[in-house]
């Protein structure tokens, strides 16, 4: 991997600058069609430019009509980032000619977005950071680029399937910090996003991506020096995302060191980012809103929100995941960590985990066991929560027998496996499963200590050394002992066995 050489050197003290980021991010909304046309809106590499229509392409004549789902899903993201709705919103005409844009201008908003003035809260080092929201507005989004990456000078292609799908651009105030808090500020935004069901986020596909608008504000004698702001376009990764802006932000350092050039003395360009060489690179000088000409839209009539209409749509949002999430730590005693891998998980996965604690009655035991074994089988078989062969109740019921003593958890995890692999030629298990196996194998824990006795004494006879190392301080060497009797004695009580075991040794 070529990186560049200059990357790693002359770097600046933490306290000699301040990083600056405003991100602008721009989400694909799931809705059967496109924004303005009836084409069908999904992603579609295989057969571009099939996806098309006289509306989508521009052609004289086509007039567009809004789509009233992608304008409500909007509604639904900006109220969730309690943003203020406008009564009274337009569409405009942003004016630029590229090739993925067939009619030379594309439908968006301006002076009169449908939403401002919301905000998100991250959290970076269990410390709360809460980054504003300019607006949310909604837009057509373009075409896409082919371009032959080769070097060998072939022709560049365009799929025009993408030209026309709803776009939803969530634009912040530059009140981020750091690359690690940008990344953690998108995850959050994908969270809600897909706790809300407006769009699949999928980065891979482009239904989420990211312009970041960075700069450095650099104390230099009684002032403070700012350097150009740069726009890094098109970032489709949280890893990207990451290394885009540290980056930049060196280069940005070197540049000033080297320049001394200040605000104002060069003009803010727009820079790609070439994830192979690690670097970002000069694309062209970024426009000012002058440039695109933004007039009203002649075709599309504005749109009026009503306070019945912010209320009903007000009352499906449910509880956001962050609130959520604080919930299952003060409810159910669970850590940060542990609360956020169950609620980055999805609704339904955090609906599981709920139902299986109210029939268990214990909140660590389930997360527990949500996030190591039944992730493990739904990593294994690709497969879905609402897919899983034991329902939330059987699996509270399997973990109520744990926490009243009935089976041990090594005999649980037994139990787990064996219905898990019955269910794929039974189907879904019930609680008369749980008890039919543990019955079967002989895994009910045993404490009495007039059944357990003879074993201890058979693996002492036959353990001279680990006895002789137990009583010359090497309690470590109590650990195999009690291994041997578990194995003996199916269901024996660990606790017990271990107790035993000291009280013979020290006896």
């Amino acid at each position: 991997m070529n990186r560049d050489p200059a990357a790693s050197s002359n770097q600046p003290p933490d306290d000699d600058w301040t990083i600056v980021i405003g991100l602008e991010v721009h989400v694909q909304l799931q809705t059967d069609s496109k924004l303005f046309c009836g084409c069908v809106n999904r992603f579609n590499p295989d057969q571009p430019n099939e996806q098309t229509c006289p509306v989508c392409l521009g052609l004289p004549g086509a007039l567009p009509v809004m789509n009233r789902k992608a304008f409500q899903l909007s509604l639904k993201t900006a109220l969730a980032l309690d943003c203020q709705i406008a009564e009274f919103t337009k569409w405009d005409r942003k004016q630029y000619y590229y090739p993925d844009l067939p009619k030379a201008y594309q439908i968006s908003q301006y002076d009169l977005p449908f939403s401002h003035d919301g905000f998100l809260d991250v959290e970076l080092e269990e410390q709360a950071h809460r980054i504003r929201i300019i607006r949310a507005h909604l837009e057509e989004d373009a075409g896409k680029n082919i371009h032959d990456e080769s070097g060998r000078g072939r022709d560049s292609q365009i799929d025009l399937n993408r030209c026309g799908t709803p776009l939803l651009e969530i634009v912040s105030h530059p009140d981020i910090r750091s690359a690690a808090e940008a990344r953690k500020y998108l995850e959050e935004l994908k969270l809600l996003l897909t706790y809300l069901e407006v769009s699949d986020c999928n980065m891979q596909e482009g239904s989420l991506r990211c312009d970041a608008n960075v700069n450095l504000h650099i104390p230099h004698g009684d002032e403070v020096v700012e350097t150009p702001i740069v726009e890094i376009k098109n970032l489709n990764s949280f890893r990207g995302v990451e290394l885009a802006l540290e980056y930049e932000a060196k280069r940005q350092w070197r540049e000033w060191q080297s320049t001394g050039r200040r605000l104002g003395d060069v003009a803010k360009v727009t820079r790609g980012w070439d994830a192979e060489r690690g670097v970002t690179f000069a694309q062209r000088g970024k426009e000012e809103a002058s440039d695109y000409r933004y007039f009203p839209d002649p075709d599309l009539v504005p749109v009026t929100v009503s306070a019945d209409q912010i209320a009903d749509i007000s009352d499906t949002l449910g509880e956001l995941p962050a609130a959520r999430r604080r919930r299952l730590i003060s409810e159910w005693e669970l850590n940060p960590d542990t609360a956020r891998v169950i609620i980055d998980q999805g609704t339904e996965f955090a609906d599981y985990f709920e139902q299986a604690c109210r029939e268990c009655g214990t909140g660590p035991l389930t997360a527990n066991w949500l996030t190591q074994d039944v992730l493990r089988v739904l990593h294994e078989t690709k497969g879905r929560i609402t897919d899983f062969p034991l329902s939330a109740d059987v699996l509270g019921a399997l973990l109520t027998r744990i926490a009243q003593g009935q089976i041990t958890t090594n005999s649980a995890r037994e139990v787990f496996n064996s219905l898990i692999e019955a269910s794929q030629q039974a189907g879904p298990a019930s609680g008369e499963d749980i008890d039919r196996v543990i019955q079967e194998r002989g895994l009910a824990i045993v404490s009495d200590q007039a059944a357990i006795q003879p074993v201890i004494d058979a693996i002492l006879a036959d353990n001279p050394q680990a006895v002789s190392d137990f009583q010359n301080g090497k309690h470590g060497a109590v650990g195999p002992l009690i291994g041997k009797a578990m194995q003996q004695i199916k269901g024996a009580d660990p606790k017990t066995v271990r107790q035993m075991l000291i009280d013979a040794m020290t006896g």
